[in-house]
């Protein structure tokens, strides 16, 4: 094979091993995770955290477990106004030594008040969170970004995340019932590649079990063209 003059990491992380957390384990990590929502320091005064908590599969990577998590809320936005749907989201991660206990949790969490309910014409409700970084030759380098959604069409079955073309993770959906096929999903993946010419950003896609593209996201919104013609990713959509 010819030499890779855009060499960049490609599913780097482990995969799901037990898909959506239950039991006692969903209620330690709620334990965990609840408490982070609490920490928030732009939360509005009153806001109770949920006690319903959305579970993403877990993956591993670079040692530690990740989880991400969302909750529905209500919260009063501004002063004297009607309480508005919030999504709180984030994650738990944690150390899994072989054949011990889990142990060293933490947790990440925020708020948004973007929320699907409100964007019918979204297909993948997402999260995503950079959760580390990877360095190659000559100042390269990119973001380690955990990623996470639901599916919001019909007929998914797995997810994609492609970087300038090249797909560098992929996770099927889980979440579903005997009834209900699932809507959930986890990726681990190098975002926003520095030197390598072009810049490459993440897009996250969903497949058929056909292998038909029934979604595509993109982790940023894309600004109008600058006066040079150029186009440059704006922030990314508040995840939910």
């Amino acid at each position: 094979m010819p030499i890779d003059h855009r060499p960049f990491p490609r599913f780097v992380a482990d995969a799901s091993r037990h898909g959506i957390p239950q039991g006692r384990f969903a209620e330690r990590l709620a334990t965990v995770f609840r408490g982070a929502c609490e920490q928030i320091a732009d939360l509005p005064a009153g806001t109770a955290v949920p006690e319903e908590i959305a579970w993403f599969p877990e993956r591993a990577w670079s040692g530690r477990v990740w989880v991400p998590a969302s909750a529905v809320g209500e919260a009063v936005l501004e002063e004297g106004g009607e309480p508005e749907e919030i999504d709180f989201f984030g994650f738990v991660s944690f150390v899994q030594p072989e054949g011990d206990d889990p142990t060293d949790f933490r947790a990440s969490a925020d708020f948004t008040d973007v929320v699907a309910a409100d964007n019918p014409e979204w297909t993948i409700d997402l999260g995503d969170e950079v959760i580390g970084a990877w360095h190659g030759e000559n100042g390269r380098k990119a973001s380690v970004t955990l990623v996470w959604g639901r599916s919001l069409v019909r007929d998914a079955f797995a997810a994609t995340a492609e970087l300038d073309g090249v797909t560098v993770d992929q996770d099927p959906l889980f979440g579903g019932s005997p009834d209900a096929p699932g809507d959930r999903f986890t990726l681990i993946a190098p975002d926003a590649l520095e030197n390598y010419g072009d810049e490459a950003y993440l897009e996250i896609r969903l497949w058929s079990s056909r292998g038909k593209e029934v979604a595509h996201e993109s982790l940023y919104e894309i600004d109008e063209p600058d006066e040079d013609g150029a186009e440059e990713p704006a922030e990314g959509r508040p995840p939910a």
